[in-house]
């Protein structure tokens, strides 16, 4: 996603909002800024993750947050999309296929802003407009609105009044078309048509399914235009997040290792791990939204001598005795995916090389660590699987690589 794709997708008036916004920012931050944009995932489940991390650093930097107010007809799917935003379970509004059942404003917390649930703006008679009263008191009140129809009933008359009504309050918004799955195959002419008589274009109606999250990313990410703070606040997660993905990856490939390295080889023989190894650079690659083939990952194996890493280890660590070789091996090769892991996301992040020395603490540190918990009697594979899974799950590595980075640079220092 790019910042000018999304801006698109806004209706006029929120566009020039949001531009005379950015163009007041310093085209260096501006730059910085559009990276993160292009970093956001578009996963739903992802994206939250994304704003949970996100959210602390918001807090002490930037205090009071944004109210974003969801608004439209009844039973067009607000509180399914409120759902898919608030933080807990305890905070979600009730979900039913009976039009009306949201009667009053429901709040909570989405992380980066704050969310409003409001009941249908479109219903008739005394209860009906007493929500409507209900549903724009709170679009007065929020700094940006999400204004929802739906696919199958499409914008009649009175969506065209209502949209109008919304609009006037001068708000920045974004239109969406929730329940676009039930269309399918029709959805961009379902779209157009929603587009026309709104009085928009098509690209400026976001197709959306609120139930499973689909292009919720394209909605959150074009409120978060509506203030820079936010953008700054998820670029400041961003390589946490990032970390906490490739983890999951690293922690997989070197379990996966150790029981590679059981076979009856050569410890000094790595070429087994090659496959293992690439397919964890090429996941990382993915995750830092770096471009790489196989070809690529696997001359960054051997630029970064993993291969090398394991024979000296497996020499270095032989001589302590009492040590059975096949743990040693599992523990060997499951350490230096780790460090190749490692090494890969800091090229990717940064495009920095991570030093020999820095790897070499890295993997005895993370091999004596394995040691413990393999040393025992023969265990079958799927044994030792599992138990460099939870040593490895169980490590503060898999919420922050600070300490890795602690590691390598006194590596790095001693190295000098």
């Amino acid at each position: 996603m790019k910042s000018d794709e999304l801006l698109h997708k806004m209706p006029e008036e929120t566009r020039q909002t949001v531009e005379f916004i950015w163009s007041s920012l310093p085209g260096s931050e501006r730059t910085i800024l559009e990276k993160v944009i292009q970093g956001i995932p578009s996963d739903a489940n992802l994206l939250r993750m994304l704003f949970k991390m996100a959210t602390t650093q918001l807090r002490l930097s930037f205090g009071q947050k944004r109210s974003v107010a969801i608004v439209g007809p009844a039973n067009v799917g607000k509180s399914t999309l409120y759902n898919q935003l608030v933080q807990t379970r305890e905070d979600r509004a009730l979900v039913s296929a009976l039009p009306g059942t949201t009667r009053i404003n429901q709040q909570a917390d989405a992380g980066l802003f704050a969310i409003v649930d409001t009941p249908g703006a479109d219903a008739v008679g005394a209860v009906g407009e007493e929500e409507r009263q209900r549903a724009f008191a709170a679009a007065r009140q929020a700094d940006v609105l999400i204004i929802v129809f739906d696919a199958i009933q499409g914008i009649k008359r009175t969506e065209q009044e209502l949209y109008q009504d919304l609009v006037a309050l001068g708000k920045p918004y974004v239109v969406v078309l929730n329940k676009t799955d039930l269309v399918r195959r029709e959805v961009s002419e379902v779209v157009r048509l929603a587009a026309t008589n709104l009085q928009l274009e098509p690209e400026q109606v976001i197709p959306i399914v609120a139930k499973d999250g689909r292009n919720l990313a394209q909605v959150v990410v074009a409120i978060s235009l509506t203030e820079p703070g936010i953008v700054a606040a998820l670029g400041q997660a961003l390589p946490h997040y990032r970390w906490r993905l490739a983890w999951r990856s690293i922690v997989s490939a070197a379990s996966v290792s150790a029981v590679i390295a059981l076979a009856p080889m050569p410890i000094i023989d790595f070429v087994p791990l090659i496959a293992t190894q690439t397919s964890m650079v090429l996941g990382i690659a993915r995750i830092y939204n770096y471009p790489i083939d196989m070809q690529r990952a696997r001359e960054l194996l051997v630029t970064f001598g993993v291969g090398f890493l394991g024979r000296t280890l497996f020499q270095e660590l032989s001589k302590l005795g009492g040590v059975p070789g096949w743990v040693l091996s599992a523990a060997i090769a499951a350490s230096t995916t780790v460090a190749m892991g490692y090494a890969a996301a800091i090229w990717f992040e940064k495009g920095e090389k991570v030093s020999r020395a820095s790897l070499n603490a890295i993997s005895s540190n993370l091999t004596k660590l394995l040691l413990e918990r393999l040393r025992g009697k023969n265990k079958r594979p799927g044994e030792i699987k599992e138990q460099v899974a939870a040593a490895l799950q169980d490590s503060p590595l898999a919420e922050d690589r600070a300490p890795l980075d602690e590691q390598a640079e006194q590596a790095e220092q001693t190295d000098l």
